[in-house]
């Protein structure tokens, strides 16, 4: 990302954050809220045939190709995307690209 993209960005959240305060939304309850955070390796779509006939071992392939970026979602609502790392024998998600904020508001 170039760095006059990743101001306007910056900038952008930065708007968004102000006309949120203006609106007098209190950050202590909004901060309290649970959530709820997917990483999503991909997707594919079979006719319930196929899916009656899939057993142990079977393997279905998805639309993502190896290597591509995983979608962070947050109430399936894609904020971020990374690659898959492991955390002390847990997997974690490093980001490598975050949705600005107004994109976010956008796709809502």
């Amino acid at each position: 990302m170039s760095e006059t993209t990743a101001d306007q960005d910056q900038a952008e959240d930065d708007e968004f954050v102000e006309e949120a305060a203006n609106h007098h939304i209190n950050p202590d309850v909004l901060q309290n809220i649970s959530v709820a955070i997917k990483v999503e390796v991909g997707r594919t779509k079979m006719k319930i045939r196929d899916l009656l006939r899939l057993t142990q071992g079977s393997v279905v392939e998805l639309e993502r190709i190896a290597g591509e970026p995983l979608d962070l979602l947050v109430n399936d609502t894609v904020v971020a995307q990374g690659e898959i790392v492991l955390v002390n024998d847990r997997y974690g998600i490093r980001l490598t690209r975050v949705v600005p904020a107004s994109e976010r508001m956008r796709n809502i």
